[in-house]
C-alpha cells in the first residue's frame, strides 16, 4: 500500500509560501509558510499534519485493541500535541503528547490501560516518530 502527499514551495524561507496536497484530495493546495510553521499565521504546517495523522492512527489502533480486549468503543477522542524544538541537530520534533478520552462498553480499567499502551506503541505513526510519546487516557462510562 502506498499513499502520496505533495508540496510546492516558492521563494525564500521567510518570504516564501507553499502548498501541500494529498492524493485523495482532502487537502488540495492547503497553504503553509514560515508564519504558519514558526509563528501564528493562517494555514497549516507539517507538525500540525503529523499531529492529525498521529491522532487518527492512534484512534484506529485503539479501537482494534479495545475490541481485542472485549470492549466496544462508542467514541474515541484523541488530540495529539507535537512539540518542535531547536536542538543541536536543528529543529526537531522532540515530543508528542496524546490526550485520549474514550467512551466504551464492557471491560475493566486494567484492560483499557493495556489497550491504550499497545495502541500507543503499535500504531504505524508512533513507530515512525523518533520522539518521546506520552499519553493521558481516560475511560468514561
Amino acid at each position: 500500500m502506498k499513499r502520496t502527499g505533495s508540496a510546492v514551495w516558492r521563494g525564500g524561507i521567510r518570504d516564501g509560501k507553499g502548498t501541500v496536497s494529498t492524493e485523495s484530495g482532502v487537502l488540495s493546495e492547503a497553504q503553509y509558510s514560515f508564519n504558519t510553521r514558526f509563528e501564528e499565521g493562517a494555514g497549516t504546517n507539517p507538525e500540525e499534519l503529523i499531529a492529525a495523522a498521529h491522532a487518527g492512527c492512534f484512534s484506529m489502533a485503539l479501537s482494534k485493541q479495545l475490541e481485542d480486549a472485549g470492549m466496544k468503543a462508542d467514541e474515541i477522542n484523541t488530540t495529539a500535541t507535537v512539540r518542535l524544538e531547536k536542538t543541536d541537530a536543528g529543529f526537531t520534533i522532540t515530543k508528542v503528547h496524546l490526550d485520549v478520552s474514550v467512551k466504551a462498553q464492557g471491560g475493566e480499567q486494567s484492560a483499557f490501560e493495556t489497550a491504550t499502551n499497545n495502541a500507543k506503541a503499535g500504531c504505524p505513526v508512533s513507530r515512525l516518530l523518533n520522539a518521546e510519546i506520552t499519553m493521558e487516557a481516560r475511560l468514561e462510562a
